[in-house]
C-alpha cells in the first residue's frame, strides 16, 4: 500500500518534526499503511510491540500524528470513543458492521461524483470527507442465521440455556 518513495518521505516528514526515524517508528508506519482494516492505535501498538517490545503507546500515537498531517491517514473517530486509522484518504464510503466493528472500504466512483456536484456548486474546496453507512456485516448476519437455525432445531439446548443463565444470576 505505499512505496519506497512514501517511505522517504515519512522518514524526512519525522526528521523535520523533530523525531528519530528509528526502526519502532519505521515499523509503525508499515503496520499502519499495510492494512485495510482500519486499526487502532492500540492495534497497531500490540502489533510493533511482538518485534520492538519495548515501544511505547505514546510514539505510536505521536508517529499516527505524523502520517494523518502528511495525509497518509485519516481518522475515524467512532461512537464507542475508538479512533480507527484509515489509509483511504480518497473519497469512499465506510461500511461499518455493528455486531463485529469491522470497516469495510467501498470505492464507487458515485461517491467522488456526489462530493464533486455538492462542493462544486457551494464553491466549497474539500479538505476531506467521511460517508459511513452502518449496518450488518455479511458474516454477522450469517452467524446469525445459523444462530436461529439452531434454535430452531436444538430447542431443548435453548431452554436449557435459559435456565442456566437464571442460575448463574
Amino acid at each position: 500500500m505505499y512505496s519506497d518513495e512514501t517511505l522517504r518521505t515519512i522518514i524526512d516528514a519525522l526528521r523535520k518534526k523533530g523525531f528519530k526515524a528509528t526502526p519502532q517508528r519505521i515499523a509503525i508506519c508499515k503496520a499502519a499503511l499495510q492494512t485495510s482494516t482500519h486499526p487502532t492505535a492500540q492495534e497497531i501498538y500490540k502489533k510493533v510491540k511482538e518485534e520492538y517490545p519495548t515501544i511505547s503507546l505514546a510514539t505510536v500515537y505521536k508517529t499516527l500524528k505524523v502520517l494523518k498531517e502528511l495525509n497518509l491517514v485519516q481518522e475515524l473517530p467512532f461512537f464507542q470513543r475508538k479512533i480507527r486509522f484509515d489509509t483511504n484518504t480518497k473519497p469512499h464510503i465506510n461500511l461499518v458492521c455493528l455486531k463485529c466493528g469491522a470497516i469495510k472500504d467501498l470505492n464507487d466512483p458515485a461517491a467522488q461524483l456526489i462530493i464533486d456536484k455538492l462542493t462544486n456548486s457551494a464553491a466549497f474546496k474539500v479538505n476531506g470527507q467521511r460517508i459511513d453507512i452502518y449496518g450488518i456485516c455479511k458474516k454477522c448476519s450469517q452467524q446469525q442465521k445459523d444462530k436461529k437455525l439452531a434454535w430452531l432445531f436444538f430447542p431443548k439446548i435453548k431452554i436449557c440455556y435459559k435456565l442456566k443463565r437464571l442460575k448463574e444470576r
